[in-house]
């Protein structure tokens, strides 16, 4: 009998030999523990104080802090504080002469906000973001990997309509290579 770790618990398991050539999966390189990455689709309100409940599966990522900025389609970017420090030294290396480098460092950064979730879970979303994104009481929190972003719910619909046409996201994302070759 084994010991192993699955979503946070411990169960013992019998052991067994792999049979040969058994591929063997490893972590992704992004991350130690798959189970830190923001994932997922949840509804929250706003409270009356421009509070939003962050899901309990993120808080644990933010419970040191992390930052709050306008997104690139119309929603917030939540960052962890390791998230956001990597993405200021790639901006920060940026051609400053570059006009497009200035323009993202203005969008990026003079909206920026330090947030801290409170003991019940909750960051204060600054009114400026909040009009930003035309959030007002309801919002669709939606995990991006390393980091969550948070949209007024049919600005989000929207964005998952768009991509319900299956050959127009073969067109649209055979570019990326996703598949590392």
């Amino acid at each position: 009998m084994n010991t192993v770790e699955c979503g946070g618990k411990w169960y013992e398991v019998e052991e067994y030999p792999l049979p040969p050539k058994t591929p063997v999966f490893r972590r992704l390189p992004v991350k130690e523990r798959i189970e830190q990455m923001f994932l997922g689709q949840y509804q929250h309100s706003l409270d009356a104080k421009g509070r939003l409940i962050v899901p309990a599966r993120f808080r644990d990522d933010l419970a040191e802090g992390g930052f709050v900025t306008r997104g690139f389609d119309r929603c917030l970017m939540v960052m962890t504080m390791d998230y956001f420090e990597t993405v200021y030294q790639r901006i920060n290396a940026m051609n400053l002469a570059d006009p497009a480098t200035r323009e993202l460092r203005r969008l990026f950064f003079a909206n920026a906000y330090s947030i801290t979730p409170d003991k019940v879970g909750r960051i204060n979303l600054a009114p400026d973001l909040r009009q930003f994104a035309q959030i007002e009481t309801e919002t669709t929190v939606a995990g991006q990997g390393e980091y969550f972003e948070i949209w007024l719910p049919s600005l989000w619909e929207a964005q998952m309509t768009s991509l319900e046409d299956a050959e127009a996201n073969v067109e649209r994302f055979s570019a990326l290579n996703l598949s590392g070759n």
